[in-house]
């Protein structure tokens, strides 16, 4: 994303919630949901300068508001503020069309939805790391909303079984609209906890539980703190929180290890960067399976793990680690990248994503 400098600000604000303001810093416009506040007078066609409440304090219908906020830019309201708030019937669509955002990142919402799933660059090397064929029986066990599902399935030219599981119902229902909409027919979307996976077959549909043994290769993206997400305008964190999921990943690579068949190949993904949910998870997993083997990935972009779980300098080249906060691009903007070299540029764009983690492991023999 490129950022425009000396953009003026308007007498005439809204502010967006914090979700709001990523979409925008994203390239959206700005949803009539997601308008917290707007000025007391703004009318249609007004040129207004938005902002993100990234403390989530602003009231709904404020007429302004003077807690901690972020400029996203300008943009021209399409609605009244008596329309944007009128309770007697709540509408949708797009309340400001943003002109100058501060970051130009051009929007491919609804462009080629048949064809493109977007997603961040991790996200797809992790599908190339697992490697799926053609033919073979796939688990993704946190599947939701399904851009790496139907990516497996696209790299195994709809041939083979696609297993998603998710435990949210209108998640669920999100892999299969991808699905369908990318006409790839190989998945099969059900709605079960990844944790309770592993079981006496119930039905002959296919569905979980599964026997033991039962796959060629599994992907465990597991839930996380997120704290690798791009852009994000709040800190929602807690202690707690965050010490919460490396029990919860845990249970879910145990299941996976069991799932997966002798020779199989087992992907761990998570889109943070705390050493306990990332390095300290392969270091409990080669000790307590030791029928797992560490693998190199290809592709490999990102740099390397990150030293201080117990791992081998040999086993941290094998992972990969995408890391962001190393570049300097506080001060970047069009001008001073204009005489830069295609092939600098690329290799810029490659580390210039969210944070994000990926292992490999090839299982050996049973356990």
């Amino acid at each position: 994303m490129m950022m425009l400098k000396n953009i003026s600000k308007q007498p005439s604000e809204v502010i967006v919630g914090a979700h709001c303001g990523n979409a925008v810093l994203r390239g959206a416009h700005v949803y009539v949901p997601g308008i917290m506040s707007a000025s007391k007078f703004m009318k249609a066609g007004d040129v207004v300068s938005v902002y993100s409440d990234i403390e989530g304090k602003c009231k709904k219908g404020a007429k302004e508001f003077d807690g901690k906020k972020v400029f996203l830019g300008n943009g021209i309201s399409e609605l009244s503020r008596n329309e944007i708030f009128s309770l007697s019937s709540p509408l949708k669509g797009i309340g400001i069309r943003m002109t100058e955002p501060v970051y130009l990142s051009p929007s491919f919402d609804n462009v080629l939805s048949n064809s493109l799933f977007l997603q961040n660059l991790p996200s797809t090397v992790v599908s190339h790391v697992l490697n799926p064929q053609p033919g073979e029986k796939i688990l993704d066990m946190c599947a939701a909303p399904g851009g790496k599902t139907t990516h497996i399935a696209a790299l195994m030219h709809d041939q083979g079984e696609v297993i998603a599981l998710d435990k949210i119902p209108n998640k669920v229902e999100k892999i299969k609209q991808n699905a369908a909409l990318l006409q790839l027919n190989c998945i099969k979307a059900f709605c079960y906890n990844g944790i309770k996976a592993l079981g006496k077959v119930e039905n002959g549909q296919g569905g979980p539980p599964f026997s033991p043994e039962s796959f060629d290769r599994i992907l465990v993206d597991a839930p996380c703190s997120g704290m690798g997400q791009r852009p994000n305008m709040a800190c929602p964190w807690t202690l707690k929180e965050v010490t919460s999921y490396q029990p919860l990943q845990r249970k879910l690579f145990t299941v996976a290890v069991k799932l997966l068949k002798p020779g199989g190949t087992l992907v761990y993904s998570t889109c943070t960067i705390t050493l306990a949910e990332n390095e300290e998870q392969v270091a409990w997993a080669l000790s307590t399976f030791p029928g797992l083997q560490l693998q190199p990935q290809e592709p490999h972009i990102g740099g390397e793990g990150m030293v201080g779980a117990g791992l081998s300098l040999d086993q941290l080249r094998k992972l990969q680690r995408f890391d962001p906060s190393i570049l300097p691009l506080k001060d970047t903007d069009i001008t001073s990248i204009r005489d830069t070299r295609r092939e600098d540029m690329i290799s810029l764009a490659n580390k210039d994503c969210i944070g994000f983690f990926i292992a490999k492991f090839v299982k050996c023999e049973s356990v």
